[in-house]
């Protein structure tokens, strides 16, 4: 997190995005606030899925260019847990940013206060799922050079349930009914995204520090 920091800009692009999209969105339409409201929520996720993906490209690839990944792979330590570490420190450093301004983003749509626990409470399950789908595709794309754009056409499908359970979550919400299913099923596809993910960065970049 130390180094992350440091590279400032990069930490900073996630969230200027996903602040920018939400804002620029209702500017560019001539929707009524109350079609902004049944649209609001579905926005606010789609810009928190794309924002997820800006910063993958530098996730890994840094330390494999300096060798500090194929230390890790030489070192005898657990390197699925090391790469878990990793990935946990940059869903801190750009999925809780994202979290933390959703309120502000999802009030510019007119979105009632009473909505926006859930809004958050789904981002913050959605975009741990978003971290682990997104350090695989770059796991699996180290040893290409610039290889963001596969890294996209890699991730994005997976991420589509996510979306889709984010959103209707929020939805639901806003009709006043019980969230507790999409919330449930965001909430087992963290934990399973927490459990397998490590050991697929593994064997990634195992496969990639070799190549």
């Amino acid at each position: 997190m130390q180094l992350a920091l440091r590279r400032w800009d990069q930490v900073l692009q996630p969230l200027l995005f996903f602040v920018m999209v939400s804002m620029l969105f209702p500017m560019a339409t001539s929707a009524t606030p109350a079609e902004l409201r049944l649209i609001g929520t579905g926005v606010v996720w789609v810009a928190a899925m794309l924002a997820s993906l800006l910063s993958l490209e530098s996730l890994f690839r840094p330390d494999v260019e300096d060798g500090t990944m194929e230390q890790w792979v030489l070192s005898g330590q657990p390197l699925a847990w090391l790469l878990m570490v990793k990935m946990v420190a940059h869903w801190v450093l750009t999925g809780v940013p994202l979290v933390v301004f959703s309120p502000l983003m999802a009030t510019g749509f007119g979105i009632p206060n009473e909505v926006l626990p859930v809004v958050m409470a789904s981002l913050a399950l959605g975009t741990g799922v978003l971290a682990a789908l997104g350090a695989i595709g770059a796991a699996l794309t180290v040893s290409v050079r610039r290889g963001q754009v596969l890294v996209a056409l890699l991730v994005l499908p997976l991420q589509v349930p996510v979306l889709v359970f984010g959103a209707y979550a929020a939805d639901l919400a806003m009709r006043g009914e019980p969230v507790s299913g999409p919330m449930y099923l965001l909430a087992s596809m963290l934990l399973a995204s927490l459990c397998l993910a490590p050991f697929a960065l593994a064997a990634a970049i195992r496969i990639g520090v070799e190549s």
